[in-house]
């Protein structure tokens, strides 16, 4: 799917919220200050697309906003981050007025809190007596801006305002808006506010749309809907004439850490770059590096083909349709999904245990269709835990085995930590489908095929099987049926709680002893008199011990 640029190039924006943090700053750091030469640089650029800039506090070197928005020509809604501290309250409000009077003809208003009413941080009536303790030491309007429920809810501080700020985003709503209506929603709240204050004017001061990130409902984040989002938002609000504040100017890779890959992925320009995402003329997709993905998709399609036919050379039967048939549908789940699969690596991970994880999951499912075409056409079945990590006597000394059960290890437990963040705080959580899916599919082709026919399910394997099942159904009752990506996970944790389901092993003289792949039946003459034998010493060292 193509867009084009949603900022009219011959028209700027009315305003945009702007943050100055980049890489790992925070405004969460107290110590921390913005050098002024970074923040004009961000400004020269908000400056070719916005009349104005909404910033969100006046520490952390904020205070110098309106001074540099001089100078390329940006008006400055000045926003003061409150809290229930009142002495630092009192010192960011004194910062704030001071602004106002230096600069009247840069600062459109004054913002006093943003949110605390939805946080928590205040009483209404503390907060009335705060606004007006601003209004009565500036010119210039003062209002406050909340989530447009809490406006409903609190409809006294109207009283104290000169304007009503509201936040109106689709995405985050009680019941999230899908991206084709989500400019029609934010028309009918505007409305409905402004039916709710007759006499005052209405301000969204937040809305907008996430380029990456999860799915809540039918809400998906992604280039084109944002692209499609901000355009449709700002044409409705240029035809019903009421005023819009986009959030955001740049990408906050700070605010992932509390809310996950989608609450740093709403700016109009990149977070790592400082370009615009979408310069006018230049078509938008979703996956600009669609040839590069298709090659990489291919060439591990073709690695699966090559593993299978190589371990063929080495060991010459005639394999069942069957085999082919799962080395094929495990060559073409990979080679789908790759590509999609290290987009999500690239933009999902935080930090360097979130870079490892994902990681991990990416290598073991790309891994895991090679290693299970070698395993299937020559018998072998998939390790259980116990064969990996058990007892010394039982444990495999197969190299490719092990790999095999590497493969499986690692992808079990990143399933498992995703499966408890899903029931335990999924509101953040981005949903691993497409690496899961690699692993989880010719994980369960090997295991159908190339079973042990008896013996006992493993503790190990029931425990996850029983987690991925409950995260299944959680998930997908939670989510919703419109969440596409719950559910392709749900479906995912599945397949992989019906590999592990299928696990067996026997205790023979007080330690365990795998069941190995009965593959007499796949043509492997000299492999299934091998395991005869191998049989034949398990039952009699069962005899002496009994």
């Amino acid at each position: 799917m193509l867009a084009h640029a949603p900022i009219d190039p011959a028209a700027k924006l009315d305003c945009v919220s702007y943050a100055p943090f980049r890489n790992d700053q925070t405004p969460l750091n107290p110590d921390l200050i913005v050098r002024p030469e970074q923040i004009q640089e961000d400004l020269i650029e908000i400056a070719k697309i916005s009349q104005c800039v909404r910033t969100y506090s006046v520490d952390n070197g904020l205070d110098k906003v309106p001074e540099l928005a001089s100078r390329v020509g940006l008006k400055v809604l000045l926003g003061v981050w409150i809290g229930n501290g009142r002495l630092k309250n009192a010192t960011l409000i004194d910062t704030a007025v001071s602004l106002a009077r230096d600069y009247p003809g840069v600062i459109r208003a004054i913002i006093v809190g943003n949110e605390v009413l939805l946080h928590g941080d205040m009483t209404p009536s503390d907060l009335g007596e705060l606004i007006r303790s601003v209004k009565a030491r500036v010119s210039v309007p003062v209002t406050y801006a909340d989530v447009w429920e809490y406006w409903l809810r609190y409809r006294e501080v109207a009283d104290d305002v000169d304007f009503v700020t509201i936040h109106v985003l689709p995405y985050w709503e009680n019941f999230p808006v899908r991206a084709e209506a989500a400019a029609a929603h934010v028309a009918a709240i505007e409305k409905r506010v402004a039916l709710a204050f007759p006499g005052k004017e209405i301000l969204i001061g937040e809305t907008g749309w996430p380029s990456m990130g999860r799915m809540r409902e039918g809400a998906l984040p992604s280039r084109t809907d944002q692209a499609r989002v901000i355009s449709e938002i700002l044409g409705i609000a240029k035809r019903e004439n009421f005023h819009v504040n986009l959030i955001e100017a740049y990408d906050a890779p700070w605010k992932r850490q509390w809310e996950g890959t989608v609450g740093g992925n709403w700016g109009l320009f990149d977070g790592d770059n400082r370009k615009l995402k979408y310069p006018p003329g230049v078509a938008i997709s979703n996956y600009p590096f669609w040839k590069l993905q298709m090659g990489s998709g291919m060439a591990l399609a073709i690695s699966v083909f090559a593993a299978a036919g190589l371990t063929l050379r080495r060991r010459p039967w005639t394999p069942r349709l069957t085999s082919w048939i799962a080395v094929g549908m495990s060559a073409t789940t990979a080679g789908v999904l790759l590509g999609m699969a290290a987009e999500k690596v690239y933009y999902e991970s935080f930090g360097v245990s979130g870079w490892l994880g994902w990681g991990s999951l990416l290598a073991a499912g790309t891994a895991s269709p090679v290693l299970c075409a070698t395993a299937l056409m020559s018998g072998r079945s998939l390790p259980t835990f116990l064969e990996l990590i058990g007892p010394r006597e039982g444990r495999t000394n197969s190299v490719a085995t092990l790999l095999l059960g590497l493969a499986l290890t690692v992808t079990t437990l990143m399933a498992a930590e995703t499966a408890l963040g899903f029931l335990f705080d999924p509101r953040w959580r981005d949903f691993p489908f497409a690496g899961l899916s690699m692993a989880a599919v010719p994980f369960l082709t090997l295991t159908l095929l190339n079973r042990p026919k008896s013996g006992t399910r493993p503790v190990a394997e029931t425990i996850f099987v029983a987690l991925f099942a409950a995260t299944a159904l959680y998930a997908t009752f939670n989510e919703g049926p419109d969440n596409w990506q719950a559910l392709w996970t749900a479906a995912a944790y599945l397949l992989l709680g019906a590999t592990l389901w299928q696990a067996r092993c026997i205790a023979v003289a007080g330690i365990t002893t795998i069941v190995p792949a009965d593959i007499s039946e796949v043509g492997l003459s000299r492999e299934s008199g091998r395991i005869q034998s191998d049989r034949s010493r398990v039952r009699s060292r069962a005899d002496a011990a009994g």
